[in-house]
């Protein structure tokens, strides 16, 4: 694991996330709350300051230093409702590391994006645009990583997360900087397990 990296988490509060994906387990959302301060608690002690943590739908909100403390008043204020506007929570994530890196705020290590989402976003081409132009202005490819985690079983959604994973330097992007991990790849682990492992990669 990284010492001195930055994180920043990004969860999908969409309509769908309230969805319980096998009979008797907890929801997507209530997994996502558990999953949250697993890894808000694990990167407390190698990022004092706590992580960066959005949640959007059709629009976003941005929570700064979340420490594990924090994170139950976090999921009280928010619950499950609306669409899936990935492009513009992104590209405000990825604004921000990029103006902390120009006012010498970011770490000389890099951040890494963690995405968890169950759906499909709204608009396909926002988003791979984002992730392009990003990877453009980077200096070395690993300064920025961008983790797309899917819960649930959206066949559609698979396929756009694996084609970013895949593709996207085929269209214009200067670095591979994203990595996808789906329902499939999880197996029997849980999804705080893959968090901690996805900021341990």
């Amino acid at each position: 694991m990284v010492q001195n990296r930055d994180y920043t988490l990004i969860i999908d509060k969409s309509g769908s996330m309230i969805k319980v994906d096998q009979p008797g387990s907890k929801s997507r959302w209530k997994q996502m709350q558990e999953s949250t301060l697993a890894l808000a608690g694990k990167c407390e002690t190698i990022d004092p300051n706590g992580i960066t943590v959005y949640l959007f739908s059709g629009r976003f909100k941005r929570y700064d230093n979340v420490t594990a403390s924090k994170v139950e008043e976090i999921f009280l204020e928010n619950e499950p409702m609306g669409s899936t506007n990935l492009a513009a929570v992104l590209e405000d994530a990825v604004n921000h590391y990029f103006n902390s890196k120009a006012t010498g705020n970011a770490t000389t290590v890099g951040e890494t994006i963690l995405v968890v989402t169950d759906g499909e976003p709204d608009d396909r081409k926002a988003v791979m645009k984002v992730i392009i132009e990003a990877s453009r202005r980077m200096e070395t490819d690993e300064e920025l990583a961008i983790s797309f985690i899917q819960v649930g079983q959206d066949s559609d959604a698979n396929r756009f997360l694996q084609a970013l994973d895949d593709e996207l330097q085929g269209v214009g992007a200067k670095f591979d900087i994203v990595d996808t991990i789906t329902m499939d790849d999880m197996e029997n682990t849980t999804l705080s397990e893959v968090l901690l492992s996805a900021i341990a990669d």
